[in-house]
């Protein structure tokens, strides 16, 4: 009976509703903690891992030997790597793809390289128009890798 009663005075009196308005009220004169995206952006963790790129050398040699291990430690399997001998004798790369709806950004297939060819920059503004352009071929990768160059050795010089 005195739940009964409870509950009417409750539904009566609308309680829940104004327990909610006092919740709303008290935030009501706080400042806003809304960021304008666009415009403003939140500060960056130093450990983020974002966009895939690969380096080269600083005399325009790519730095990917083909030794596989970025492929081997992929938990996700989002990397796919075929290589061929050239003619110097050295191995390189002639198929290299990141599946980005497949990979974690886990950062395993940049700690696993042994040369520094492959890092995930801090690039996370990107986007595909369609299903075909999930997948970013080796042409695209150095090519990330030129342009962001400069800001990936600060990043790094920063860390250490």
């Amino acid at each position: 009976m005195i739940k009964m009663l409870s509950k009417l005075f409750k539904s009566l009196f609308l309680l829940e509703i104004l327990k909610g308005l006092s919740i709303t009220g008290k935030k009501l004169f706080k400042k806003p903690i809304t960021v304008q995206y666009p415009e403003e952006k939140t500060p960056q963790s130093s450990r983020f891992r974002g966009l895939h790129a690969l380096r080269r050398y600083p005399n325009g040699e790519e730095r990917c030997i083909g030794c596989k291990l970025c492929e081997a430690v992929c938990p996700a399997l989002a990397i796919t790597i075929d290589t061929e001998m050239r003619s110097d004798g050295t191995r390189r790369t002639t198929k290299y793809d990141i599946d980005l709806f497949k990979c974690i950004y886990c950062g395993f297939c940049e700690e696993a390289c042994p040369v520094d060819a492959v890092v995930e920059t801090k690039i996370f503004e990107f986007h595909f128009e369609s299903r075909n352009e999930k997948v970013i071929n080796k042409e695209q990768l150095l090519e990330i890798g030129d342009k962001y160059e400069q800001e990936e050795l600060k990043d790094r010089n920063r860390i250490n």
